[in-house]
């Protein structure tokens, strides 16, 4: 009878295999340590920070700013009004019809 090797879990990230010592699990499947990141911001996550959508890992700041609730009445506040759309972290899924523009004639 010829030897079989077990198969291991195969990282959804980077597709190379993912051994018990550097495992971390998230979305029903394993990970390699050094791979999971948030898709991003691409800061480290650990359990307790880390959220799913679609097969991708986030943060739990990046999720809701990408799939949370959008509009007035969900920040609480003017305090918590912000111009931010997540621009600089890669995402360009949000629109503003009402964008302000720079008037040079302004001082």
């Amino acid at each position: 009878m010829p030897f079989k090797p077990v198969e291991q879990a195969k990282c959804p990230k980077c597709g190379k295999s993912v051994y018990a010592a550097e495992e971390m699990l998230a979305a029903g499947q394993k990970w390699h340590k050094t791979c999971f990141k948030c898709g991003l911001c691409h800061k480290r996550l650990d359990s307790t920070n880390a959220t799913e959508h679609g097969g991708e890992l986030y943060c739990k700041q990046c999720y809701g700013r990408k799939f949370g609730p959008k509009g007035y009445g969900f920040g609480g506040g003017a305090g918590c009004l912000s111009m931010d759309k997540g621009e600089h972290l890669g995402n360009t899924e949000c629109s503003m019809a009402n964008k302000p523009t720079l008037d040079p004639t302004y001082g």
